[in-house]
């Protein structure tokens, strides 16, 4: 089939795990058209062809906060550059490539090219999971408002696709049709990385500066290796305890795979690693983002982590320190078989969409 792919460039889980689906994809046989923005654009076009870029939205986020005044002005002056790019982006696309089905990840314009042109619409995302669910009160209470404002924006972000494959490593109750509840897209690294358990802490914080946080992890006497605090590394620095080290892929699931607990923010596709790695997390969500609220909650309701608003507070790591054997226990009954399930469920939908079903 002629596939028209579009993919949300804000952060970089939507692209490492639509990665995943496009070389499936590709190896089936099918060719794709990609819809992307920002960074997850040069991600995709290092690894596939026919990725074109396209103006998304984006969040600014400073302090671990995302600042909406600020995401709000960008938008609005980048969007008024690129939405006549987009326009012509797909009347060239339209001219040469006419596809018969478009997949999103949470992605508008390639929907909106869907719903203008009669074409079927499979969602493929984890972000659906806000709206298409039940969540019990314990997880939205004292963030009832902005659960309510995220369902909302989430429920418009895609409407009335024909099917909705949502990727969740808890299982809520589905409360609408056309749903299918599947596990995490996981990429080929985490996959093939080889697990065991050390003594040593991955630490995950980009809020760089957090003397309080550093002094925490001193304090623990745990060998700790950090990424994110100190910019710019070219090498590993070592302070006592704490190793600060660049960022790189391969380093970074190999401190993953091989940690005792992990200390990190709130989104999913760590998040999800760290459940099928079987690794206790401690997850601190962006303030104003509820979709990490969300997923911190559900680890904790899970008995996989914990929960929590900050980290100024020392008791809260070494509360969780406490608390990990008793993780690694409701951790060990996790199962996962890849990503089978979420590419079989795919290919029925693509089988039922050529037939016309």
């Amino acid at each position: 089939m002629r596939i028209l792919y579009g993919v949300v460039g804000e952060g970089m889980g939507h692209a490492t795990r639509s990665s995943v689906v496009l070389e499936h994809l590709h190896a089936a046989g099918h060719d794709v058209q990609v819809m992307t923005s920002g960074r997850a654009k040069d991600f995709l076009a290092s690894r596939f062809e026919g990725v074109n870029e396209i103006h998304g939205l984006h969040f600014v986020t400073e302090q671990n906060r995302v600042r909406m005044g600020k995401s709000l002005w960008s938008n609005v002056i980048a969007g008024a550059a690129g939405v006549p790019q987009n326009v012509q982006a797909y009347f060239d696309l339209i001219h040469e490539f006419r596809p018969e089905i478009v997949i999103s990840d949470f992605e508008s314009w390639t929907y909106i090219y869907a719903k203008a042109h009669g074409l079927p619409v499979i969602s493929v995302d984890n972000m659906q999971v806000i709206n298409r669910c039940r969540h019990p009160k314990e997880i939205t209470e004292g963030y009832e408002a902005s659960f309510d404002l995220a369902k909302a924006f989430v429920k418009s972000k895609l409407p009335f696709a024909n099917h909705y494959l949502v990727t969740s490593f808890f299982r809520p109750p589905l409360r609408k049709k056309r749903t299918t509840l599947l596990p995490p897209i996981l990429r080929p690294s985490i996959l093939e990385a080889p697990r065991s358990v050390g003594e040593h802490l991955l630490v995950y914080q980009t809020a760089e500066g957090n003397e309080t946080l550093a002094q925490t992890l001193q304090d623990t006497g745990l060998p700790c290796r950090v990424y994110g605090m100190h910019r710019g590394l070219e090498e590993d620095l070592v302070e006592g305890n704490l190793v600060h080290r660049p960022f790189s892929e391969s380093g970074f699931i190999a401190d993953l795979a091989s940690a005792r607990a992990v200390v990190a923010g709130g989104g999913f596709t760590v998040m999800s690693e760290c459940v099928y790695l079987r690794k206790p997390m401690l997850s601190v969500p962006i303030r104003a983002q509820f979709e990490q609220v969300l997923n911190a909650r559900w680890l904790e309701r899970l008995g996989y982590g914990r929960f929590a608003k900050d980290l100024r507070d020392p008791s809260v790591v070494h509360e969780f320190l406490g608390a990990v054997p008793g993780c690694e226990e409701k951790l060990a009954g996790y199962e996962q078989d890849g990503n089978r399930e979420l590419l079989a469920a795919l290919d029925e939908q693509l089988d039922r969409a050529a037939a016309g079903v």
